[in-house]
């Protein structure tokens, strides 16, 4: 358990509640009270642990330490864990990171590379893939052939897969004249191989996927394999994301 005196926008930020900006304004307007009593000083520091804090009437808990991270996936690496035919997982790539309670938030197909959270919030992980709170994915994938503008329209009005009814929330051609197999969509099931079976629906076959970007995490400046902890800001953006949606 955490005995350090934190700040108080700090706090209620890690809490998921609110950015540190938007917690300063919430102390300055009497919205928060530590112990019984109203403060409007954000500077105060608080034991996380031993003060009890209100927002608004309602106690606010402590998020305990958790670990945070994305990876830029390259193919041929499994989604797991573990593997029990020996193949290369995603935990292997974190080299020197502590494996105990670390695990992948959803899955990448074994040839789709790109951007993966793996955490050991297991609280946060459910919100950001359950269907509920529609988390937004975004994709690019390279196909066998030229698409036509009216299957994207198609996907955009939605269709029927095996498994149920499905549609993009936004799809269109990266360069059109330069490549017009290269596609871009946001779309926030998470059912298995969705994107790639949603193309086969129409007649086209993914050759290449990749994900540029999950819950509005991305992975600039990571090359395929490489990997970094999230910033404090980011994992504020992540819990308020579960909150608000």
């Amino acid at each position: 358990m955490s005995t350090k005196k934190i700040r108080l926008n700090r706090f209620l930020a890690r809490a998921g509640l609110c950015s540190r900006r938007q917690a300063d304004r919430y102390i300055q307007a009497g919205d928060v009270m530590v112990n019984g009593k109203v403060v409007t000083d954000f500077s105060l520091r608080i034991s996380p642990t031993k003060d009890q804090v209100l927002f608004r009437g309602k106690p606010v808990t402590w998020q305990e330490e958790h670990a945070y991270y994305v990876l830029n996936k390259p193919p041929g690496v499994i989604t797991a864990t573990k593997d029990p035919y020996g193949r290369p997982t995603v935990l292997d790539l974190l080299e020197g990171v502590p494996r105990e309670g670390l695990f992948p938030v959803g899955r990448l197909d074994k040839d789709t590379t790109g951007v993966l959270l793996l955490t050991t919030d297991g609280e946060l992980a459910e919100k950001l893939t359950h269907p509920r709170y529609q988390v937004p994915k975004v994709y690019r994938a390279h196909l066998d052939r030229e698409i036509w503008p009216e299957d994207l329209e198609k996907l955009k009005q939605g269709i029927r897969l095996e498994d149920g009814w499905i549609q993009v929330d936004s799809i269109r051609y990266v360069h059109r004249r330069k490549n017009p197999k290269k596609i871009e969509l946001t779309i926030h099931s998470g059912r298995k191989r969705i994107v790639r079976r949603m193309f086969e629906a129409l007649g086209y076959q993914v050759v290449y996927l990749d994900r540029i970007s999950f819950a509005g995490i991305t992975k600039k400046k990571l090359s395929q394999g490489e990997w970094r902890a999230l910033t404090e800001e980011e994992v504020e953006k992540l819990k308020r994301f579960s909150l608000i949606h």
